[in-house]
């Protein structure tokens, strides 16, 4: 890799983690250009070589967190717990940590829950693709609900200053998954 393109990279990076840092304390929406170059330490022409405004600069952050269907290794249900993938979950959680925490919480963004949701979805699906169906809009409503809940307790799980453990926490999804919520409840 060229030293120019090493230093872009650089800058690039550099313009993200200024961002980010306002963004965690602040909402987007109180969020300047000239502030992100102050903190970043560039002028406001460097940040314009690489993002349009603020929210480009979170569309492109989120972007890059969001897996595609090429980014996954290929699930495999049958392999796994009877329910989810859970430990491809953990694993896309972990990595991406810092900014789970902040775009999933209560005050991130809104959309990015969906965003990531939508993504997921047809990995999923895929797995349960040789089954037939004879209620495709009922299934989507069953992808909906568990992603929602795997996303939340996920976000719950790494925001938790005691955690249980990651076996505990496996076990306990899979008692959800396979005998639901009332059951435990009750």
């Amino acid at each position: 890799m060229s030293n120019r393109t090493e230093i872009t990279m650089q800058t690039r990076q550099n313009l993200l983690d200024a961002f980010w840092g306002l963004y965690c304390e602040k909402g987007i929406e109180k969020i300047s250009v000239r502030e992100i170059t102050e903190k970043a330490g560039y002028n406001r022409g460097t940040f314009y070589e690489y993002f349009k405004d603020v929210y480009d600069v979170l569309e492109q952050i989120e972007q890059s967190i969001i897996p595609t269907l090429d980014q996954i290794p290929p699930i495999s249900i049958q392999s796994k717990m009877h329910g989810m993938p859970m430990d491809s979950f953990v694993e896309l959680f972990q990595k991406n940590k810092k900014y789970y925490l902040v775009l999933l919480g209560d005050h991130g963004d809104p959309g990015f829950a969906s965003r990531l949701k939508n993504s997921l979805k047809p990995l999923i699906l895929n797995e349960f693709s040789n089954k037939s169906r004879e209620n495709q809009i009922e299934l989507d409503y069953v992808m909906e609900y568990t992603l929602s809940a795997m996303i939340g307790i996920m976000s719950y799980w790494f925001s938790q200053k005691k955690k249980l453990p990651n076996e505990q926490l496996m076990n306990l999804i899979n008692k959800l998954m396979e005998e639901g919520v009332t059951k435990l409840l009750v």
